[in-house]
């Protein structure tokens, strides 16, 4: 009865924390390569114009997000994840925040299993769905930022311990974590740069593939897109004139 009792529970006991944990590391690990698999479907769909690579990876994702909510052990990516960190040592987090997050992807998960693999509905809003998930998979493989830990907090009544990260515990920043003025210039640059190639290269560039014409489409202003319309018809209008057959 004890072990059957064990197997539902979420998470891992660990001495020396008061709550069940999981390991941080295989998490990130486990993020790091979903993304992978996603932006690999995003190419793939894009560039290729195929959805079958999205159709399995999402399948999986779908899936493998299931098995997280109900039990995280036996979670593919989290064992993929393991395997690869086996020999980090462990960073603990308190189970309770990761699970809701969990729920949440598994939320958008399905939805998205739906609409690309039982009925193949592609449009920019599911495209921005994905790129979502992709940026919230990026920053907690990346930077070990979970947004549905933080969502998890500020519901949660009673402060949460053992966030990733340790932000919950840390109160005062160390030296080597605080940017002085020089730096702060800098880094607004960057982000500033970082915008507004985004921008340029959607907006500027020949279009190369569907989605990003519609993406292009989707930024214009009112007046901008009036004008291609009156551009467009003023040239349908000079080539009915010039039409020899007239």
């Amino acid at each position: 009865m004890a072990g059957f009792k064990e197997f539902f529970s979420y998470g891992e006991r660990v001495p020396g924390y008061d709550v069940r944990v999981l390991n941080e590391r295989e998490a990130r690990a486990a993020a790091g390569i979903l993304f992978i698999g996603a932006f690999l479907g995003l190419t793939n769909g894009v560039m290729l114009g195929t959805a079958i690579f999205s159709e399995y990876f999402v399948t999986f994702f779908a899936l493998d997000f299931t098995i997280r909510v109900i039990q995280p052990r036996y979670a593919p990516s989290l064992l993929l994840g393991r395997f690869f960190v086996q020999n980090q040592t462990p960073e603990y987090v308190g189970a309770e925040q990761k699970r809701f997050a969990w729920i949440i992807g598994m939320i958008i998960a399905w939805p998205m299993f739906y609409y690309l693999v039982i009925d193949f509905q592609p449009n920019p809003i599911k495209v921005l769905v994905c790129l979502i998930c992709m940026a919230l998979l990026f920053f907690e493989s990346a930077f070990s930022v979970c947004l549905g830990c933080k969502i998890f907090h500020l519901i949660k009544k009673q402060a949460p311990t053992h966030c990733p990260g340790g932000v919950c515990e840390m109160r005062i920043k160390e030296s080597v974590q605080k940017f002085d003025p020089v730096q702060k210039i800098i880094l607004v640059i960057t982000i500033g740069a970082i915008f507004y190639g985004t921008y340029a290269y959607m907006t500027k560039l020949k279009d190369r593939t569907a989605l990003v014409k519609k993406i292009k489409t989707m930024m214009l202003t009112d007046k901008e897109l009036k004008a291609i319309e009156e551009a467009k018809y003023k040239k349908e209008l000079e080539e009915f004139e010039n039409d020899d057959d007239f």
